[in-house]
């Protein structure tokens, strides 16, 4: 992680050899965990982005640990360094979009446990970001594999640097209207007299992970200002490059650390077992209301049951006139 720049490396700098190992097992650990708890859990459709993200930081670091054995020399007769290092930061930056829209799944499902107290109805709150997210995971990804290439023009680098930099934008307003959607469903459950101990507990998590990804948006951000330009044949220009792209010590605290965070957070505090249920909270706030649906999943999926099932808003409606009438 030395300071001095390195000419003809594709990181600028020579690149630690332990570090991508020790950070490839811990994710591999992270994925793995992930997988087990979702399968336990049958909570596929909730958490499937968690074990995925986990999975992509892991061929993302596994390449970097590649990239590390004197494989970082970009060398015009032998592209396998730099496509090593174009496709490991891609799998790295691609994660922590799909980190976010995990949260705003895990945010819906809660406001439809709760349903009394959502600001905005659940399945609108998913697919309303989920569709921002979907533009931002795939400006972010074009973005990245431009700009990555250090041999590319100074065209297409710029190019590439702007998407990175609208990506990072849009994920900056989307962390900020989930906080706003939060911070409305907190307030509400605390007026509704609501002390649901696993919502609470999720939307600490949630916060958490919100915060970390905030923080590494912030440091992608710095990395994209200041003086950027890349030449690897010119000593000079290297190292009047900006610190944070100097320094790999920074790389690894605000992006390998807070995101190794992330993950494992959902790992520690998994809401697999509490919501992956269809249930929901009744209005006296304790009371869980819930069905068994025998039928196959082609009837679940497009039919409301005929022996007396009643949509949520009957039920909740159901919840008013009792209290109008007590």
């Amino acid at each position: 992680m030395g300071a001095d720049p390195v000419p003809l490396s594709v990181y600028i700098y020579a690149p630690n050899r332990v570090a991508p190992i020790i950070f490839t097992i811990l994710y591999a650990t992270s994925t793995s965990i992930h997988l087990h708890q979702c399968h336990r859990d049958t909570s596929w459709r909730l958490l499937s982005l968690l074990p995925l993200s986990a999975l992509s930081f892991t061929l993302g670091y596994a390449l970097r640990t590649a990239n590390a054995f004197d494989a970082y020399l970009y060398s015009k007769s032998n592209s396998t360094n730099l496509v090593l290092f174009i496709m490991s930061q891609i799998f790295i930056y691609i994660p922590p979009p799909l980190l976010e829209l995990a949260n705003y799944n895990i945010l819906g499902r809660i406001l439809s446990y709760v349903p009394s107290c959502a600001p905005l109805r659940p399945k609108l709150v998913v697919r309303v970001f989920g569709s921002v997210m979907l533009v931002v995971e795939t400006v972010n990804a074009l973005g990245v594999s431009l700009s990555a290439n250090p041999t590319a023009s100074a065209v297409t680098r710029a190019l590439g640097k702007g998407m990175a930099f609208a990506a990072l934008a849009l994920q900056l307003l989307v962390i900020f209207a989930f906080g706003v959607l939060a911070t409305m469903f907190w307030v509400r459950l605390r007026a509704a007299g609501v002390r649901a101990s696993a919502v609470e507990t999720a939307l600490k998590t949630l916060g958490a992970s919100m915060a970390l990804i905030l923080v590494r948006c912030l440091y992608r951000l710095v990395e994209h200002v200041g003086n950027t330009e890349v030449d690897l044949d010119d000593m000079e220009k290297l190292r009047k490059l900006s610190p944070v792209m100097r320094h790999e010590a920074y790389f690894y605290v605000f992006e390998a650390v807070l995101m190794l965070l992330n993950v494992g957070l959902w790992n520690l505090w998994n809401p697999g077992r509490a919501f992956a249920k269809n249930v929901h909270l009744a209005g006296d706030g304790m009371t869980e209301v819930g069905y068994e649906d025998q039928r196959e999943r082609f009837w679940t999926k497009w039919f409301w049951r005929s022996d007396g099932k009643m949509r949520l808003q009957d039920e909740l409606q159901m919840d008013r006139d009792l209290r109008r009438s007590s």
